[in-house]
């Protein structure tokens, strides 16, 4: 069977064995009219707040922040609808903050394509730095006393509204609601707080969970520090076209695009699978090493204990450059050696919570990447490189006794997640 796996902006072929059980989001239709679907949705919010086009008086400020470029949301669409429904509102009295987090902000040509050449030219757009302190403003304190400083722009704004894609997410459960400001917008201190090993370690910082997990709930305490006046929300299917949107107030607005997310994007299983392929649902969220780690842990869900990941991510942005990610890798012999020193009494350093998904996921089965990273880098990140995907399946196939071995294919990545259902022999469950 020919299966079309997301990978870059083309995608990859591969021939796979019959029988191997392919495992995608259902499929959801594109709103028909996208621009009336938008009015139509921030005209009547969720939550019973006021209009969009309320919200915001003439007079006033407004910061709108923007998921950076790792993440697909077409804020090139939304703002220009957003700004029809803001028409009163001067564009001198508007700032448009691309929440990067801890990520490295994007260049003029790259903010281009997020926001659109026009949009670029007549509004003001900032990259959002957490590790300049003289780009944050004091928001409140975490719930046991920390200091919280955001984005100046966004703390000092009369109002604010925040974009975001939801969909199901391997630490806060799902992605969007206040997640679009905290840790979009954070200072870096306040982003390892909220990234420690026991968040990250705790079983219900996962796919698919909001209630009890402790990762939403950093992000919904020090997300609401400041109002959040408008949220906007949506889902989209493979083809990117947007499927519903979800506006309005921060908390009944998200609640309903999770559920939706939910029963769309998450796949029970009956057991799990020796060998799993995946990918990191091709670009833009395949460009590093640091992202892809979400395919790889969308797949662990369903790896039995000591199979085999195969997972076929660009990473053309390498690892990427930014931050301890690959210096934490290349530093260790083992993902044990790795794992032991990032949950050492003490021990904090920027970016250990991707490696340490990293090395939950290689300690749990063996990982291939399928990439545009050299093969010496990709043993560094203890990982095996794979120059041909269905070359390399099938030789798996062989070590394990040949035709008949259960096969599971996630093409889309994180788009899908699976779980293995209660009462299954082993695996994660959610």
């Amino acid at each position: 069977m020919r299966v079309h796996l997301q990978y870059g902006r083309d995608g990859l072929d591969v021939d796979l064995p019959d029988g191997a059980r392919v495992i995608e989001p259902a499929f959801v239709d594109g709103l028909a009219d996208e621009a009336s679907a938008f009015t139509a949705a921030v005209r009547d919010p969720i939550g019973g707040g006021r209009p969009l086009r309320d919200c915001v008086g003439a007079g006033e400020t407004v910061a709108i922040v923007i998921p950076d470029i790792t993440r697909p949301l077409p804020s090139d669409r939304l703002l220009r609808w957003i700004f029809a429904e803001l028409s009163h509102v001067a564009p001198e009295r508007i700032v448009i903050v691309n929440g990067t987090g801890s990520h490295r902000g994007n260049t003029p040509a790259e903010l281009a394509s997020m926001v659109g050449a026009d949009v670029l030219a007549r509004h003001r757009v900032v990259n959002h730095d957490a590790h300049d302190p003289a780009t944050m403003a004091l928001a409140g304190k975490t719930s046991d006393g920390h200091p919280v400083y955001l984005n100046a722009h966004y703390v000092r704004a009369d109002r604010r509204i925040a974009l975001g894609f939801i969909e199901p997410h391997f630490m806060a459960g799902f992605s969007g609601g206040y997640k679009g400001v905290f840790p979009a917008v954070a200072d870096i201190a306040s982003i390892m707080r909220y990234h420690d090993a026991r968040t990250i370690g705790h079983p219900r910082s996962t796919w698919g969970v909001l209630d009890g997990n402790p990762t939403q709930a950093q992000i919904r305490h020090n997300g609401a520090l400041l109002p959040v006046d408008f949220l906007v929300n949506l889902t989209l299917n493979r083809r990117r076209q947007i499927t519903r949107f979800f506006c309005g107030d921060a908390l009944a607005a998200h609640a309903a695009g999770c559920a939706f997310a939910k029963e769309t994007a998450m796949v029970a299983c009956e057991r799990p699978y020796p060998i799993v392929v995946t990918t990191n649902s091709g670009y833009p969220l395949d460009q590093n090493l640091y992202q892809t780690v979400k395919g790889m842990h969308a797949a662990m869900q369903i790896v039995a204990d000591g199979g085999f990941i195969l997972a076929a991510s660009r990473c053309n942005d390498g690892f990427p450059s930014h931050g301890n990610f690959k210096k934490l890798l290349f530093d260790h012999a083992s993902p044990r050696a790795l794992l032991d020193t990032i949950t050492a009494p003490g021990f904090s350093m920027f970016d250990q919570w991707e490696a340490q998904l990293l090395a939950i996921i290689a300690l749990r089965a063996r990982v291939g990447l399928y990439s545009e990273l050299t093969e010496g880098d990709v043993r560094r990140a203890h990982l095996e490189p794979v120059a041909d995907v269905a070359g390399r399946l099938h030789a798996e196939i062989a070590r394990r006794g040949g035709a008949g071995v259960p096969i599971a294919v996630l093409p889309e990545g994180p788009q899908t997640i699976p779980y293995v259902r209660d009462g299954g022999e082993s695996g994660a469950h959610v």
